[in-house]
């Protein structure tokens, strides 16, 4: 029997073993992935900026409307020393976190009601779709002339690009939580507050920084909008003042900022996704 018991327990490492080396190759294999897109990623960017940086330099593109990569940071520095891209950066950075933050807080108490009401859903869902396709540049002009030019305007042309889609998709998402969860609680005396809080809020976690990652952006859009309109500050505002005098170099570097702002606010959406996973 001791020796059954020998062979079973030898035979059991050698399965744990062979089960972690293969966890290890497949470890080691993914982050060679990773590395590799990561790698590809750079090579692309660098490419095409040494193609534009040669074909400004060899007059195959003309500078003065496509500018060049040594332009753009130039006018980089520039507007660095000068201070103007901490004031113009700033407020757009502020008036899109103004925004993503009364989108978040807004979309999520309406779609949570829509969840509580099943009347309400049925009433109000026809009109969330209507609002949501309509072009939310056309609502600009009404929010200049019902709020005024400033930043109060921006904000409203920010947080409407993207409210009514994050209403449907948070309220869709809650809907499609665990049925069968749901009717238990209920079994065991449970109110509908307690199955939203137990069941519906977590099983939508996810869905919910999905949502986030995507009204980030839209956002970033919105206030853009807002600033192309209403504002006279902001890299939206440089963006149209530029078009209008022929600078293209504070065009094309207002744009850059954009993607790296957009890029900065999304991967930190992407982090605090990771950091809850890791915790839960």
């Amino acid at each position: 029997m001791n020796m059954n018991n020998a062979l079973k327990e030898c035979s059991t490492n050698e399965s744990i073993t062979e089960i972690s080396e293969m966890q290890t190759e497949f470890m080691k294999k993914h982050k060679r992935h990773h590395h590799r897109i990561t790698f590809f990623r750079l090579f692309i960017l660098v490419a095409f900026l040494l193609v534009w940086e040669f074909c400004a330099k060899t007059e195959l593109i003309d500078s003065f409307f496509f500018s060049s990569p040594s332009m753009i940071i130039d006018y980089f520095l520039e507007m660095i020393t000068n201070g103007s891209f901490f004031s113009h950066t700033g407020i757009t950075l502020l008036e899109t976190l103004l925004s993503f933050f009364f989108i978040s807080i807004f979309s999520l108490i309406c779609a949570t009601c829509l969840w509580f009401s099943k009347t309400a859903s049925e009433l109000f869902e026809p009109y969330l779709v209507v609002l949501n396709s309509l072009p939310k540049s056309a609502l600009a002009p009404l929010f200049i002339v019902w709020l005024g030019a400033g930043m109060t305007t921006i904000i409203v042309a920010g947080i409407s690009v993207a409210l009514f889609g994050s209403i449907i998709s948070l309220a869709t998402g809650f809907k499609q939580a665990d049925s069968e969860k749901i009717k238990l609680i209920k079994t065991l005396g449970g109110s509908r507050m307690t199955a939203f809080i137990k069941v519906v809020l977590p099983s939508c976690i996810p869905n919910i920084f999905s949502n986030m990652k995507v009204n980030i952006g839209l956002s970033l859009v919105g206030v853009i909008i807002g600033e192309f309109l209403a504002g006279r500050r902001g890299l939206g505002y440089l963006i149209i003042y530029g078009s209008q005098v022929f600078r293209l170099n504070m065009v094309i570097t207002s744009i850059m900022i954009l993607c790296a702002i957009a890029m900065l606010l999304y991967q930190s959406l992407q982090w605090a996704e990771h950091y809850y996973l890791k915790k839960k």
